[in-house]
């Protein structure tokens, strides 16, 4: 996992809340930018004390969420590399993966624009593990002649990017499936 947080190893039972706590932020968030600290740590099953011993402020959860995407979707990728699909299959698994990411950070985003300006988090370190991401699944799609290698990482990212304006409150999954899918072909050897 490539962790963008630099937090201390945590006991079994805190990084078990803190896990939980993220779960049920993201899902909240997501669905209610305004949802309320409270609301969030009951649904987790943690008193409001155990969120904030983890999060001091609203800003550092919604910070913390979506720093936790982004490694999610750095793993995926990771645990793609190692499956026994095809270098471009796992590029498109990956691409859904990136989907669920696009919709979480259009969900976040007013809320994690405000934050932003309380808890700074680094937008280039994102970028730069989100190309490593793509490049790890895309180089060996090239070097197998599945993929044209004339594209890089960051021209993959750039082409997705269409994830981020996708509307969450939406039926989104369909056109998000096709458009992907037109991304791949594009993508691939002619």
């Amino acid at each position: 996992m490539s962790d963008l947080t630099t937090e201390p190893k945590k006991r079994a039972d805190a990084q078990a809340n803190h896990d939980r706590i993220l779960e049920v932020a993201l899902a909240a968030l997501t669905t209610d930018p305004d949802a309320s600290l409270n609301s969030i740590a009951k649904a987790a099953g943690v008193g409001a004390g155990t969120l904030y011993r983890h999060f001091p402020t609203r800003d550092h959860l919604i910070v913390a969420v979506y720093r936790h995407e982004v490694d999610e979707l750095v793993e995926a990728a990771q645990t793609l590399a190692r499956t026994r699909q095809s270098p471009a299959a796992a590029l498109r698994s990956w691409f859904d993966r990136a989907a669920q990411y696009g919709m979480t950070k259009a969900g976040l985003k007013g809320a994690l624009v405000a934050a932003s300006t309380n808890v700074p988090y680094s937008a280039d370190d994102i970028h730069a593990a989100l190309t490593g991401a793509i490049a790890l699944l895309l180089e060996p799609a090239q070097q197998a002649g599945e993929l044209t290698s004339e594209v890089t990482a960051e021209d993959v990212l750039l082409a997705i990017s269409f994830l981020w304006r996708l509307d969450p409150s939406t039926d989104w999954e369909p056109q998000a499936a096709r458009l992907l899918d037109l991304v791949l072909a594009g993508l691939r050897t002619p």
